[in-house]
């Protein structure tokens, strides 16, 4: 039985969600998993752990700083234990732009940090235009109009493909 954390860095809670199912995957093969924001992450406590998972969401272009700030810490921790990591975005709601190698918010990332994670994923996000302030609906609707997505301020849309999710849990398992 290994023991896994996974971190994550969620603005509207579909990170986290996405979190709890791979959490759900992977104790059902009878690991133990702990659920922690990266925020609240204490790089002394990681030892214990056989495997890490980290994934960020991205709002308006970018990971939040937190996540680049973590993994630099803690490189040397993460690279000597099987690790992965995922990133969730709406852009990933387009078949070109779902995967590691096409997601151009995986890439910038990859580009960004000097942590190589062993296993990646992409997962489309969501859109929740009424639960959004004011100006963050006006923004992200621009930027729907742009990419041809949801417009409608009353629009909720889940894009996240949860058969995708429960087959990257099964992968970090085998990690």
């Amino acid at each position: 039985m290994a023991s896994i954390l996974i971190l994550y860095s969620t603005v509207d809670g579909q990170t986290r969600k996405i979190c709890q199912r791979l959490q759900q995957v992977i104790e059902r093969e009878h690991h133990r998993v702990e659920l922690v924001p990266v925020s609240e992450a204490d790089g002394a406590e990681l030892i214990r752990f056989d495997k890490i998972v980290i994934g960020a969401s991205i709002r308006y272009g970018k990971h939040r700083p937190e996540v680049f700030e973590f993994a630099g810490r803690n490189r040397a921790l993460l690279d000597g234990k099987p690790n992965a990591f995922f990133t969730v975005n709406v852009v990933a709601r387009k078949p070109e732009k779902n995967r590691p190698e096409t997601n151009p918010y995986m890439q910038k990332f990859l580009q960004q940090s000097a942590w190589r994670p062993r296993e990646l994923a992409v997962f489309a996000g969501k859109i929740d235009y009424p639960k959004y302030g004011f100006w963050d609906r006006q923004v992200i609707r621009f930027i729907m109009w742009m990419t041809q997505g949801p417009t409608d301020p009353n629009t909720v849309v889940e894009f996240t493909n949860w058969e995708e999710v429960e087959a990257f849990g099964r992968r970090v398992v085998m990690m």
